[in-house]
């Protein structure tokens, strides 16, 4: 299963480190000094939240949301989703690390802990109006983007797709008429390069044309002790982006994305943290160790590969009709991604437990959709098809090479466990949402959403002596078909009760169809299928513009109740490593409160802030979460996975004129994350983090360029992208109490970047 390292990077594991607030971003990046970042920043953002026909300004939708616009993400230094991962109270967008470019996203403390990708996200990512049907394969490196939106709270009833947490949206720049280019290139004291660039302009009378292109050698940022590798997470990276904008006449216009990528790289920087770990590193000489929490050191002897690559082409048809005065989208979509790779799971120095997995993911999707006014009432209805087909193969090496050493290593394991399986699935749902305006100031928000999902599995248990391989299997030992829907209502209302202040109420259901498991390590266990997942969320919210629009506050309370809640159980088993079930473990209430400020105290100086709190408990238990071998009130006083009860951040950003020659424009940020439960169990846990960044840029007063000097995490601070609990006995091999399989976010980072424009 090993291959040898070919000098070809890691996929792109940015830090979850990279932080700072959506307020702190707006402009700072921005080239022409003229206005200055602060002035920039009180330039209201837009957002498509409710899917009008027109884009609406933030402060005035009735819905928690927090956006970046393209020069926001910029001044961010935002490689990928991940890298805003602290900067949004209750919210947090992280790779999970087993698998690279995996997420576990998790918004108001729902979210999921798991790489298999059978499990459907509770975060949905929507690329350009593309739901995204797998985990695997969205935290890839993003540029030349218009803007991101990250949606708090079910979105079910427009987005549908299991968006019971929240959604993300990411819109990539659209082509211009007006002839634009723009490059960047920027470089860290790890020795990653990054070269992009972007150009647009008209190519026919009636035809628009961009192409987006970059490149990312990343020469790795961890240590392996055991190996001397002191580049260790290496990747490259590079993507193509051609997009057409169409106009058709009186037919309407023709929006065409294509991208084409691919990341290749390393395995993954796991660290075990066992009581014997270091025991264990000792044995084949490996003295000089730190496997603490606060370490960042790691010695591994599998540094294991990866190989990503993913095609897209979304077409996106709009239509001005006379019909309400209203527009006809229609948006087609399609996506190949494969993955292939191996990593170290056991993160020590011995051929204990290597792991290989592939997957190879096709989608289709089709959303049909019209938006107007009759009236005094908006309507936003439609229809929306998925199909996806999924493979998924996995492959053990328990306790590896040990095997041959003879009894009692081969005799008591067989050296490897494989399986994995396929899914055909397809998803329908019809959709429409009312806004009513009952007068000036109110406004009536009535809409429900109709979802079926239907899923069509074989699965082969991840098992000894099965004869599955990466690239195919015929040991299938289950196979099922099965049939999920809901009717998801919305029932809002909206104050506005001034030109610059509105509060509102919303109480809306969310849905998640129930799977398969398609990581079955348990021998009899059944891979599926699971219930649904159902929820009823109450929200009430304040947007507010102060002192002529200088201060902007938003705020939010919500109560949400999750019945058959999924979750993927994960167990330390002496025989396959851990032990994977996916059920519908409880019942749970989650309830919590964001509030998010920016304030201009000056011309030149801008303050932001947000707070974020959430709490949450079973109410019901009805499985042996806590892997004790009884259901009892230990399992009902567990914490509930990735719930980080509190979440802030403050920050400054500051213009300084230097006369006739430019701007330095400093920013300096602050994030906290409480510590947070991993498995369900609660013993693997994801630690405290304390994030500060800091950026210096200038700007000519006339010119097209801009050059700064940033720092990401500069408190040097150990974030997890899992803590998953490894069995104390592997077989005959003790581990020891505590040995887990954590993979690592990247520690603090300083680098330059150089951007202009045309």
């Amino acid at each position: 299963m090993r291959r040898p390292f070919n000098g070809r990077s890691a996929s792109a594991l940015m830090s979850a480190c990279s932080v700072a607030t959506l307020w702190l971003a707006s402009g700072a990046a921005a080239v022409h000094a003229a206005d200055g970042a602060v002035a920039t920043v009180m330039e209201e953002v837009e957002v498509t939240a409710r899917k009008r026909a027109n884009a609406e300004k933030l402060q005035e939708v009735p819905v928690a949301v927090t956006a970046y616009s393209g020069d926001q993400l910029e001044a961010l230094q935002t490689k990928d989703l991940q890298s805003l991962a602290f900067k949004m109270p209750n919210v947090q967008l992280d790779d999970v690390g087993t698998i690279k470019s995996t997420a576990n996203f998790t918004v108001r403390g729902l979210g999921v802990n798991s790489s298999i990708p059978s499990i459907d996200p509770t975060v949905g990512v929507f690329v350009d109006g593309m739901y995204l049907g797998v985990n695997a394969g969205v935290v890839l490196d993003l540029f030349d983007l218009e803007g991101i939106e990250v949606l708090r709270g079910p979105q079910g009833l427009l987005f549908g797709r299991n968006v019971t947490g929240g959604a993300v949206q990411i819109r990539t720049a659209r082509p211009t008429e007006e002839f634009t280019s723009k490059f960047r290139v920027s470089t860290t004291d790890h020795q990653e390069t990054n070269v992009a660039g972007a150009v647009s302009g008209k190519l026919t009378d009636n035809i628009n044309g961009r192409l987006t292109a970059y490149y990312n050698d990343d020469q790795g940022w961890f240590e392996n002790k055991y190996t001397g590798n002191d580049h260790f997470g290496a990747s490259t990276t590079w993507f193509m982006r051609p997009s057409f904008s169409v106009d058709l006449g009186d037919a309407g216009d023709l929006l065409l994305r294509f991208e084409s990528g691919r990341v290749d790289g390393d395995g993954v920087p796991g660290q075990n943290r066992g009581d014997y770990s270091q025991q264990i590193a000792a044995s084949v000489g490996v003295t000089d160790w730190d496997n603490s929490e606060g370490s960042f050191e790691i010695a591994i002897d599998e540094e294991g590969w990866s190989e990503t690559e993913w095609n897209q082409a979304i077409a996106e048809y709009n239509k001005d009709v006379a019909f309400g005065n209203g527009t006809i989208t229609n948006i087609l979509a399609w996506r190949e991604y494969d993955m292939i790779g191996a990593a170290d799971i056991d993160s020590l120095p011995l051929p204990l437990f290597h792991s290989g997995s592939s997957i190879d993911q096709s989608q289709v999707s089709n959303e049909l959709r019209y938006a107007g006014r009759f009236g005094n009432t908006s309507i936003t209805s439609g229809v929306y098809w998925f199909s996806q087909d999924l493979e998924y193969m996995e492959r053990r090496e328990i306790l590896g090479v040990l095997a041959a050493l003879g009894p009692p290593y081969d005799q008591l394991f067989p050296q490897i466990h494989a399986g994995g399986g396929v899914q055909d699935h397809q998803a329908l749902g019809v959709f429409t949402q009312a806004d009513i305006d009952l007068n000036d100031e109110w406004v009536l928000t009535l809409g429900g959403r109709y979802s079926k999902e239907d899923k069509d599995v074989d699965i082969a248990s991840i098992i000894p002596g099965n004869d599955c391989t990466l690239g195919g299997c015929s040991a299938f030992d289950f196979n099922d078909s099965h049939s999920w829907s809901a009717f998801t209502p919305k029932v809002g209302l909206q104050w506005n009760f001034s030109d610059s202040a509105q509060t509102y109420a919303v109480w809306t259901k969310g849905f998640r169809s129930g799977g398969y498991n398609m990581r079955n390590t348990v021998p009899g266990a059944e891979p599926g299928p699971t219930d649904q997942e159902e929820q009823n969320s109450f929200e009430v919210g304040a947007k507010a513009q102060w002192l002529d629009g200088r201060v902007r506050t938003n705020m939010a309370v919500f109560h949400n109740t999750i019945d058959n809640m999924q979750r993927e159980v994960n167990l330390p088993s002496e025989t396959a490593g851990v032990a994977q079930l996916i059920r519908n473990t409880a019942d749970a209430t989650i309830r919590g409160a964001e509030f998010e400020m920016m304030a201009g105290l000056s011309d030149s100086l801008l303050l932001s802030m947000n707070v974020g709190y959430v709490d949450g408990d079973y109410d019901k238990v009805w499985l042996d979460i806590s892997g004790d071998g009884v259901v009892d009130d230990t399992d009902l006083g567990l914490d509930i996975p990735r719930l980080a009860p509190w979440t802030y951040g403050m920050g400054l950003v500051h213009d300084l004129a230097l006369g006739n020659l430019g701007i330095v424009t400093s920013r300096v940020n602050y994030n906290f994350r409480d510590a947070s439960a991993y498995t369900d169990n609660n013993r693997g846990m994801l630690s405290e983090v304390e994030m500060v960044d800091f950026s210096i840029g200038f700007a000519p007063l006339e010119g097209n360029y801009s050059l700064s000097l940033f720092g990401k995490n500069m408190l040097d601070e150990v974030s997890e992208g899992n803590n998953t609990q490894l069995p104390v006995m592997l077989g005959p091999v003790a581990l020891g109490p505590n040995s887990t399989f954590t993979p690592l976010n990247r520690g603090r980072i300083i680098g330059l970047e150089f951007n202009y424009d045309i």
